[in-house]
Parts: C-alpha cells; structure tokens; sequence
C-alpha cells in the first residue's frame, strides 16, 4: 500500500487516467447492459405478440371446428372449444391493441384483421342459430358457400403480413443485439489496449525512477562514504594532534620539573646550608639572630617539600624508579589521607611503554581528582592487571554516580581521557548511572619489550 503511494506522489497523471480508465469501462458495460436489456425486453414483447397472432388465427380455427362438429352432430359439447376459441380471441386482440397502439401501420392491418375475424365469427354463430331453429338446411347451405373460404385467406393473409413484420422486427432487434455486443468488443478491447498502454508507460516511468533512485542512492553512498573517510582523516589527524599536545605537554612538565629540581633545588639547598651556617656562628653572640635564622631554615625546609611536591606532580620520579604499581600506590595514600575516602587497591605489574605507564597514571590521577570533586564517594576501587593478553586498569567509586548521556563538568575530563588512551592504541568505557557510582574501565596493548 505504501508502495502504491508513493508511485501515485511520483506520477499524479497516474491516479486521474485510473479514474477515467474506470468511468469509461463503467459507462460501456452500463450502456451495453441496459441497451441489451432494452434489446431482449423487445423481443420479449416481438415473441408474446407473434404468439398472440398464433392465437388469433389458432382461435379462428378451433371456433371453426366447433362449429362443423356441433352441425354434424348437434351435440352441446362442440360448442365448448367454440365458446374458448372467443374468449382466446378476445385476449389475442386486447393484447394486440395495446401492442401496435404506436404503430399506425400494424395497428391499420389489426383493425381489418379484427373486421375480418368479427365477421367470420358472425358468419359462424349464424349458422349455430340456424341449427338451434332447426334449419338444417339453411345452415348446411351457408357453411357450403366459398364467403368463409375467401374471409378464411383473408384473414391468414392479414396475420401473415402481422407476422413478418414482427419477424422483420425480431430480425432487427437480434442485429441490434449483434451490433452491441460488437460495440462492445470493440470498446472492451480499445479499453485494453489504452490500459496496457498505459501500463507499459507506467513500468517504463517506473523502472526510469527506480534507476534514478538508485543512482541518487549510489551518489549519497559515494558522497556518504567520502565524508566517513574525511571524517575518518579528520578523526585520525585530531587523535595525532590530542597527543603531540600531550606529549609536548608532557615534556614541557618533564623540562620544569628538571629545572626546578636542578636549579631550584641547589638554590634552596645552599640557602638552608648558609643560614645552618651561619646560625652556629651566631649561636652564643646573638640569641635573637639565632631564632630568626631558625625560622628561617624551617622556611627553606617547607620551600623544599613544597617544590619537591610540585616536581613530583609535574613528573612523579617514583614512575620511573620504583614503577606503576608502587606510584599508583603513593597517589592512593595521598588521595586517602587529603579526602578522607577509603581507597581499595589490587595493582600487579605489567609490561607498559613508559609512556602508557605516564598515561595510566594520568588516568588515575584525574579519575581520582573527579571523585573529590563530584562523586561525594565513600570507598574507591583502583585495580591493575593483565586480562586476556591485554592491560586493564579500573578506577570505581559508589558515589553519587551520573548520566553518560548528559553533559557535565567531568566530561571534558573524560574526553581527555578517552583521547589519550585511544592514541596509546586502547579503548576507554565509562558505566555511571545516578546513584550507582561510576566504573571507569581502560584496555591498553603490552609493550612487546620492556628493558
């Protein structure tokens, strides 16, 4: 049906053809139908009148046999077809009269025919009379006479020029039939030819869109197959571009991180050893002095911690000397003691790049710097290990959870991280729903070799 449809939206000629198509067949099986009808009613009517003027002149006959048989035996009996044969008269005549009433011509030959048939009948009740007043003679004297001979061919004259005319009638209603049924042949079959016409110029229009169509759909598919690839070069071009930033990122923390343990370091380290210095001296001559030098040494030791804190957030220096596991360790203590969260680890050691092992613990780092923030958590799950070929690393908290559907403020976050991990060749998974915590679940490739 929907098909149907669309092909009529398609071709709007199609629809008003259909119609008139149909009105056309409608009008000549009506006009064939009724026009027949009309036809038979004719020679229905044709049939009942020849079968009238049968009558007529069967009646003439039957009255004349009961005449002869009542004068050759005088017995009532005869008289009984006699008395039937004008009542069959009578009945033929109504009928005929009222079948020729428009027919001037007919209707003058049935008035003669009557005069005719009233006279013989006259002439034949004369001689029953005659019989029933006992002149035999008479009677037998008036049947022997040729009058009712010629009235007798007369009359079969006058029915017979009825009877061809209905014949005449009966043979031009049966070729009206002929020519109708023709007429409609030839209609039905003009009706086809227009319709397979028609047809054959709605399949071709048909075939004509289907092979538009189709080239329309290999055009899209073209034209939707070239975006994928730029989308897909566009995609690929971000991903490099996300992690040279990263990496340069990475490197600049690395360059500070140096600098600031090289160069700041030394500078702290020599102040601390001059006012230590310097504080001995002092000791015993200036008391006062000697406090302040104090002070000042614990500002230089907390000026250490605090640069040594720095530099280990820029580039954690455990990474590289004592590992993933032990610095994913640190940074849970850390988070545990400044959030006051219960932090669960299960970390084994895996074969990583170092920089994937810089990515895992960024990964971490960030997760865990969300879960202060927004989770509102109790308890955080951390867990690395090898799985199926494959590194794995977990972070899961039962906070406040969220829709990963919608947009927050956590979600920049984990685009970032999902860039970084999809450049490292891995897959990164979120599952949160609100009041169900949130299970970050990251896939990583081994290093093939690890020196």
């Amino acid at each position: 049906m929907t098909n149907v449809v669309a092909v009529v939206r398609r071709s709007p000629v199609v629809f008003p053809l259909a119609c008139i198509a149909a009105v056309v067949l409608l009008f000549i099986s009506e006009g064939s139908y009724w026009q027949s009808v009309g036809t038979l009613d004719r020679l229905a009517a044709i049939n009942a009148s020849r079968a009238k003027i049968q009558s007529l002149a069967q009646g003439i006959l039957d009255a004349e046999s009961g005449q002869r048989g009542y004068l050759l035996t005088a017995r009532k009996e005869y008289l009984v077809p006699y008395a039937k044969a004008h009542e069959t008269i009578a009945d033929s005549f109504e009928f005929l009269h009222s079948y020729y009433g428009a027919e001037p011509g007919s209707a003058e030959v049935l008035r003669k025919l009557q005069a005719l048939v009233a006279t013989r009948l006259s002439e034949l009740a004369e001689t029953i009379r005659l019989l029933d007043e006992g002149k035999i003679d008479a009677a037998k004297e008036l049947v022997l006479t040729d009058i009712g001979k010629e009235k007798m061919e007369a009359l079969r004259a006058l029915s017979a020029q009825l009877l061809a005319g209905e014949t005449s009638n009966l043979e031009a209603s049966r070729a009206d039939i002929y020519r109708t049924l023709l007429l409609s042949r030839i209609g039905m079959a003009a009706l086809s030819a227009v319709s397979l016409l028609a047809l054959f110029l709605f399949l071709r229009h048909a075939e004509t869109t289907v092979l538009h169509e189709k080239e329309l759909k290999r055009l899209l598919q073209a034209e939707r197959d070239g975006l994928e690839v730029n989308v897909a070069e566009r995609t690929a071009q971000l991903t490099q571009l996300t992690q040279h930033l990263l990496t340069a990122r990475e490197d600049e923390r690395n360059r500070l991180a140096r600098n600031l343990h090289d160069e700041l370091g030394a500078l702290l380290t020599s102040a601390k050893l001059d006012a230590a210095r310097i504080k001995s001296r002092l000791a015993d001559t200036a008391p006062e002095a000697s406090e302040r030098l104090a002070h000042l040494v614990s500002t230089l030791n907390s000026s250490v911690a605090l640069g040594r804190r720095i530099i280990e957030d820029l580039r954690p220096s455990t990474l590289s000397n004592l590992g993933l596991p032990a610095t994913l360790e640190i940074l849970a203590r850390e988070f545990a003691e400044s959030s006051g969260v219960e932090v669960y680890c299960t970390l084994h050691a895996v074969k990583l790049e170092p920089a994937t092992e810089l990515v895992v613990y960024r990964l971490v780092q960030e997760a865990v710097t969300n879960i202060s923030k927004y989770a509102n958590a109790r308890n955080v799950w951390i867990g690395v290990g090898e799985h199926g070929g494959a590194v794995q690393v977990s972070v899961r908290d039962d906070g406040v959870g969220f829709d990963t559907t919608a947009h927050s403020r956590a979600a920049f976050g984990l685009l970032g991280m999902r860039f970084r991990v999809e450049a490292e060749g891995g897959s990164f998974g979120v599952v949160s729903a609100p009041g169900q915590g949130t299970l970050i679940q990251v896939t990583l490739p081994q290093a093939q070799d690890v020196t």
